[in-house]
């Protein structure tokens, strides 16, 4: 009796690690390196959701982070040697940073609200985040890249998200509510790009500044598009033919684009990095 419940309970765990081994588990975030070879991410592979980094093209997966906490949105500095992170290891969400390979953790933000999705600017001297630390809301932030340093708020929308700086420091994009927006670095009018119900999220700039990728759900389902800067010549650039695809992040030479591919839709419970060519050619999962 004991054999058979010893060879029951080897064949559940064996099929617990069959389906973690096909992929029932969340991977988001991808973020390329400057140099593009490498791609740091979030997963949820061993549990909680810790920060790894791997090749561009899927191989040598690498964990970063190991502890109790939830941490996600990895940003590399420019010059490569730093990656920023979301992190509520004391409680509540700061950005924290890292060195490339994973040592040397240390705040960036210390605030009681939540302080999440940092981008760096282009000269490595700040981050942009989103915070809800006033009116009870997410506006954009700005601080240096100083521990403790004071943030300054650029937006008052209570709905501002993801903010990404353009190649040249001079724009920012993000999304407020459903809706994709730019304005200017030094402060001034928000500039609509998008109109719900064709509505875009999750800018990305192309490295030439010159378009952007963003995720909408214009058509029943969220899938990636591009567009001018100005938010002319909106294209659809992939589609799943299961589930959805969100979160679209440019390649630093431009020839391609990350996103994460959701198969069984926005509450399925597994999410998928994968990279398609500019042009919406070659896409393929990497995993």
């Amino acid at each position: 009796m004991l054999a058979a419940i010893a060879i029951v309970a080897v064949a559940i765990v064996a099929a617990r690690l069959l389906v973690r081994s096909q992929g029932d588990w969340k991977d988001g975030s991808p973020a390329w390196s400057p140099d593009g070879k490498s791609i740091a991410f979030y997963s949820e592979r061993d549990g909680n959701a810790e920060i790894y980094v791997m090749n561009a093209d899927g191989t040598k997966v690498t964990r970063l982070t190991r502890t109790s906490a939830d941490e996600g949105y990895p940003a590399w500095s420019p010059d490569g040697r730093t990656i920023s992170f979301d992190s509520d290891r004391d409680g509540n969400f700061d950005v924290f940073a890292m060195d490339a390979g994973g040592g040397h953790v240390r705040p960036i933000t210390r605030h009681p609200a939540r302080d999440v999705s940092a981008a760096w600017a282009p000269d490595g001297s700040a981050i942009l985040f989103m915070s809800d630390r006033e009116d009870g809301g997410f506006d954009v932030y700005r601080a240096a890249v100083d521990p403790g340093a004071a943030a300054t708020r650029l937006t008052r929308t209570k709905t501002a998200w993801f903010p990404v700086f353009s190649p040249d420091g001079r724009t920012l994009a993000f999304h407020v509510g459903r809706d994709l927006h730019t304005m200017p670095a030094a402060g001034g009018d928000l500039r609509r790009l998008t109109t719900d119900p064709a509505n875009g999220m999750y800018p990305s700039w192309s490295p030439d500044g010159t378009r952007l990728a963003f995720m909408s759900w214009r058509n029943g389902k969220t899938e990636i598009f591009t567009m001018n800067a100005d938010g002319s010549d909106q294209k659809k650039l992939v589609s799943m033919d299961e589930g959805d695809a969100v979160d679209p992040r440019w390649s630093p030479d431009g020839s391609q684009i990350a996103f994460v591919h959701l198969p069984g839709g926005l509450n399925g419970s597994a999410a998928v990095i994968c990279v398609v060519n500019a042009d919406g050619t070659a896409l393929r999962h990497l995993r």
